[in-house]
């Protein structure tokens, strides 16, 4: 009955992701369905990494993260593991060959977090590949299912998606970044000195990656299309509000996007799909 505690396997990976975002979730539901377990698998790994060092207080973090790596590993090797969302992972890196090489920098990444509270350039930049661009990557070995061409030609761009999806990502969660876990990721940049000029240094930044990433949406495969421009057009709209907010808006709360303004876009975007516009 191996096959049934895959089901099952994959059935954890996906409740982890639907409580854990909405959003994600969203647009995993776009993607056609021979998509939704691979990317919930995808996803239940990384968001329990990122939960060991952002929400396991009290715990010896170092610890459990290095015997997570441990067990990742080890679960791809065997091919089996009886942490269901492991055995999930293991499932899609098999099955799509996802690269050593981009767990290994998603891992290193989530250990920088046990360490640096303060990103110079060069830590900045690894931080950004390693939590954001090699999940695109992965997400991507699965959409192009086997196609290596299509990987090499869509790397760029998936990669500089990832990178202005957490851009985004550090700007809206500043405050609790700041406050709660003493961390500014941005290089260079002093929160109590963060002023219009140095804001628009950043949205300068991440507007040119999204610029980048859109002409790589065009060119994925339809059955990911979708769901990928759905996430692209949210995070640039959450992007926009947070331009139109003062500095000291971003500094002192969470910008967020309504959930009457997330159904309008999946509307408008599956329709501009349907079409054939994206």
């Amino acid at each position: 009955m191996l096959d049934l505690f895959n089901y099952t396997t994959m059935k954890c990976s996906e409740i982890v992701t639907k409580s854990y975002s909405t959003s994600f979730s969203l647009g995993i539901r776009m993607f056609e369905r021979k998509l939704h377990q691979p990317i919930y698998a995808v996803y239940g790994f990384v968001r329990y990494a990122d939960e060991i060092v952002d929400t396991f207080h009290g715990y010896d973090k170092k610890e459990l993260l290095d015997r997570f790596r441990q067990d990742t590993y080890h679960a791809i090797e065997a091919g089996i593991s009886l942490n269901p969302i492991l055995h999930s992972f293991q499932l899609v890196v098999n099955r799509y060959h996802i690269e050593r090489e981009l767990i290994d920098a998603f891992l290193n990444s989530m250990e920088m977090d046990l360490y640096f509270n303060q990103y110079n350039d060069s830590r900045y930049h690894e931080y950004i590949y390693g939590s954001a661009e090699v999940v695109g990557l992965m997400c991507l070995r699965v959409f192009v299912d086997g196609d290596d061409q299509m990987y090499q030609r869509l790397r760029e761009p998936a990669r500089k998606l990832g990178s202005a999806f957490q851009k985004v990502n550090f700007l809206r969660d500043m405050k609790s970044d700041y406050a709660e876990r003493g961390r500014v990721y941005f290089p260079g940049v002093d929160y109590n000195l963060f002023n219009g000029e140095t804001k628009a240094a950043i949205e300068n930044d991440i507007q040119q990656d999204f610029d980048e990433a859109y002409e790589g949406i065009l060119a994925l495969p339809r059955c990911a299309k979708l769901g990928v421009y759905l996430a692209y057009v949210y995070y640039l709209k959450l992007f926009q509000k947070i331009k139109q907010s003062a500095p000291k808006q971003v500094l002192q709360e969470r910008i967020r996007v309504p959930n009457q303004y997330k159904a309008a876009l999946l509307v408008k975007s599956y329709v501009k799909h349907q079409l054939n516009y994206i």
